[in-house]
C-alpha cells in the first residue's frame, strides 16, 4: 500500500519537528559547555568520566576511558562541547542533517557504552532500561539518517522553494 501524498507530507513535518526538537536539546547541552568553562576547563568532563568508571561503564570501555579519554580530557571536552553545539545548530537550521545525525549517532553509542552498563548480573531487559537516556536519541539520529529529515523546515527546503519561485519569474530566454 503506497502512502498518500497527505500522509507523506505529514510524515515529513513530523520528522522535521522531531529533528528541530532534538536540535534544540543539543543546543542547550552544548551552549553551557561552550560558553562556560566548568565542563571544558575546570574538571566537569573529567568528573563525568570518573563517575562513569565508578559505577556504570561497559567493561570494554573502561580501558579506553582511563587510557585515552582521561589522558586527553581537555581536548575531548572541547570536542564534546563544540560537537554538541554543532549537531544542535545543524539540526535546528536543517543544514548537513545527515552528517550531524551520523556524528550524533556515534556520540550516543559512545555515551551508551560509557555510562549505561546495568551490571554483569542484570537481566537482559535491564540493559535497555539503563540505556534509555542515550538509546532514544540514537534512534532519533538513525531516523534522521534513514529518512529525509531535511525535506521541510530546512535550508535545503528553503533553497528549493526559493529556486522554484525565482524560476517562475524568469523569462525562458532573450526576447526577439
Amino acid at each position: 500500500m503506497k502512502p498518500t501524498s497527505d500522509s507523506s507530507i505529514r510524515n515529513s513535518y513530523a520528522l522535521a519537528l522531531l529533528r528541530v526538537g532534538v536540535g534544540i536539546l543539543f543546543l542547550i547541552f552544548g551552549q553551557y559547555k561552550v560558553f562556560g568553562t566548568a565542563f571544558t576547563l575546570h574538571g566537569g568532563f573529567q568528573f563525568w568520566i570518573n563517575k562513569f568508571l565508578e559505577g556504570g561503564t561497559y567493561p570494554f570501555m573502561a580501558p579506553v576511558l582511563r587510557g585515552f579519554v582521561l589522558t586527553h580530557a581537555t581536548s575531548i571536552a572541547f570536542l564534546v562541547a563544540y560537537g554538541e553545539l554543532a549537531i544542535g545548530l545543524a539540526l535546528v537550521v536543517g543544514i548537513m542533517v545527515r552528517s550531524a545525525s551520523f556524528c550524533g549517532l556515534i556520540f550516543m553509542l559512545t555515551l551508551l557504552f560509557s555510562s549505561d552498563y546495568p551490571g554483569a548480573g542484570a537481566a537482559f531487559w535491564q540493559y535497555f532500561g539503563a540505556s534509555l537516556s542515550h538509546s532514544v536519541f540514537a534512534l532519533c539520529f538513525a531516523a534522521f539518517l534513514i529518512g529525509r529529515a531535511d525535506s521541510v523546515w530546512s535550508v535545503k527546503a528553503l533553497r528549493k522553494t526559493h529556486a522554484g519561485v525565482r524560476g517562475n519569474f524568469e523569462s525562458p530566454g532573450p526576447a526577439n
